[in-house]
């Protein structure tokens, strides 16, 4: 079956000279929301699971982000939605927005980017941010039929105060719009293997951490950074309390 293709066939002629071209794309001008986009495409033509699917968007006019937090999705930038056969038996959604991050801070790192995670779902450059994630498994019983991320990665867009773009970062010829679309589905393509050796995504993960102290937004307080847990879930001490996040200021798991 030939890939479906909707304004993305330059995306698919890189893939192809990447060794990749399983992906059925489309690409749309402008669109509330590349994730309800997505959702639509899933709905109308059964998706069987083995193919993987992306909607790309020049413009979002009303994207979010964690907990509906706006995210900005001007012209210049990438803005993805994408659905992926998810074979591994992955049952935490904080650890396979970790598996994304790390195969997308490789390929910015091939570039020569510097690249930070800031758990659970930014990627940060010198403390601002260069793209978010957002990561979402659909199960059915105990298995994930489903697995959809979202990503925005700030190219060649005008950003906000406390924000990078690559055309800050990188010479003009390396900020192709249509290259980073290629690389991010490669950086999905990697995710899938990645996800099948979690010791390695958590001491990878790690390693690229932008701080070791976080500070509870509910308290105040501040905690020391131990590490992360096979489920992602972010480890953290304060003298001889603990406690573990399995999202950003998640007061559940507590102990003292």
């Amino acid at each position: 079956m030939r890939p479906l293709v909707r304004g993305g066939a330059p995306v698919l002629r890189d893939l192809r000279r990447r060794g990749s071209s399983h992906w059925r794309l489309r690409h749309v001008q402008v669109c509330t929301s590349t994730e309800l986009e997505l959702v639509r495409w899933l709905e109308r033509q059964t998706w069987s699971g083995g193919q993987p699917r992306a909607v790309f968007a020049t413009h979002q006019t009303q994207s979010h982000g964690q907990h509906g937090r706006v995210w900005l999705a001007p012209r210049g930038g990438l803005w993805l939605s994408a659905a992926l056969p998810w074979p591994h038996p992955i049952q935490a959604t904080g650890l396979f927005g970790l598996v994304v991050a790390l195969a997308l801070a490789e390929q910015l790192e091939a570039q020569a980017v510097p690249v930070c995670i800031k758990w659970p779902n930014d990627l940060l450059v010198h403390s601002r941010k260069l793209a978010g994630i957002l990561p979402t498994l659909v199960f059915r019983g105990s298995r994930v039929r489903q697995a959809r991320i979202g990503i925005g990665l700030n190219v060649c867009n005008a950003v906000p105060s406390g924000a990078v773009a690559l055309k800050q970062l990188l010479p003009r010829g390396r900020c192709r719009l249509r290259s980073w679309q290629s690389a991010v589905l490669q950086a999905l393509d990697r995710s899938m293997d990645l996800a099948g050796d979690p010791a390695f995504v958590v001491r990878e993960v790690e390693r690229r951490l932008w701080s070791d102290r976080v500070r509870d937004p509910r308290s105040g307080d501040d905690w020391q950074v131990q590490g992360l847990g096979l489920d992602g879930r972010l480890l953290l001490a304060q003298g001889n309390r603990t406690c573990s996040w399995t999202r950003w200021g998640d007061s559940q798991g507590r102990s003292v």
